[in-house]
């Protein structure tokens, strides 16, 4: 279970004083996510999930909150903050920045459906035109220059093959601008366990604390990688066709996007390459923690690199059709 600060019943019992949302009847931590401390608490009131931020900063919190807050307010499924007594939207619990959000129904899947990814699809494209007018900015801190300065510091603990893969890939991208294309804020993390069902109605998209401003296409990337990839790490083309024809319905696709959609594949795969291999080797001190398996993404990047010309026909043929 990824908690890094614990908190008991009566430190949460004592803070939630300070939140118009009743006494607290129960805490239980969640078992999911390397990057926060978060737990599901319940008061008379209403459920919530509590979350205390590791890494991120109070001066950098606010972005996400605010975002979340107004994408809530446009109709994206999403977490809506609570404000304190003070109207402040982030507090801070044993020594760590600390927000409550509510709690939304349904439940994460393992096996979606086309019909699945059709509804992400949707959600993804209505949650890229709802940040259009959203007011603070934020780069993507996992982007290009990451992977170049991070990749270095990997190459020791990968074979001499992961290792060429690694250098060649990050080669590869820096002679494509992915910055080029249109762009506005991204969920940036949008797998499997971000979204939530009700049956096969999707019911909510969590955890936005990776969101920033980058390329659109990029984040259906990493939506498409993970939703759409089969064992063996190739896509399924009836799923990759139904999320792309959904977006595209809401948000048409540019003929630049269309283009790009074979090496934003590959970028999104060596993104999270890179990243599980840093949380693996370089892991952070904390209570019942877990990595994820970087082996996962190395072998979807291989298959995105040797299906690069399929890749593009089958969005030219079947992703996007006007």
């Amino acid at each position: 279970m990824s908690v890094f600060t614990s908190v008991t019943e009566t430190e949460a019992a004592a803070w939630l004083q300070h939140y118009p949302i009743g006494k607290l009847t129960a805490l239980r931590g969640i078992a999911s996510g390397i990057e926060n401390t978060n737990y599901f608490l319940t008061t008379d009131q209403g459920q919530y999930v509590l979350t205390l931020f590791e890494k991120l900063t109070p001066f950098e919190l606010p972005y996400f909150l605010r975002l979340m807050d107004h994408l809530a307010g446009k109709g994206v499924p999403c977490p809506q903050p609570v404000a304190n007594h003070q109207g402040e939207l982030l507090g801070a619990l044993n020594g760590k920045p600390a927000s409550i959000v509510s709690r939304l129904s349904g439940a994460s899947l393992t096996q979606p459906t086309a019909a699945h990814c059709a509804a992400v699809g949707t959600t993804l494209a209505q949650i890229h035109l709802a940040g259009q007018d959203f007011p603070l900015h934020r780069n993507n801190e996992r982007g290009a220059a990451w992977w170049k300065a991070t990749s270095p510091q990997l190459l020791p603990f990968l074979t001499v093959d992961a290792a060429e893969l690694l250098q060649a890939e990050v080669k590869f991208q820096a002679l494509h601008r992915l910055q080029d294309l249109p762009r506005g804020v991204i969920h940036a993390d949008l797998f499997r366990d971000n979204v939530l069902f009700n049956g096969d109605a999707l019911s909510g998209v969590i955890d936005f604390y990776f969101a920033c401003d980058d390329a659109w296409l990029y984040d259906i990337a990493i939506t498409v990688n993970d939703w759409c990839t089969v064992d063996g790490g190739e896509l399924d083309p009836a799923c990759t066709s139904a999320l792309l024809q959904a977006y595209h319905a809401v948000r048409p696709l540019s003929p630049i996007e269309r283009g790009a959609w074979p090496i934003t594949l590959r970028a999104a795969a060596l993104r999270f390459w890179v990243s599980r291999l840093y949380d693996l080797h370089f892991p952070r001190e904390g209570e019942m923690t877990h990595a994820k398996d970087p082996a996962h993404f190395e072998q979807i990047l291989r298959c995105r690199i040797q299906a690069q010309s399929a890749l593009q026909r089958m969005w030219i043929n079947q992703g996007a059709q006007s």
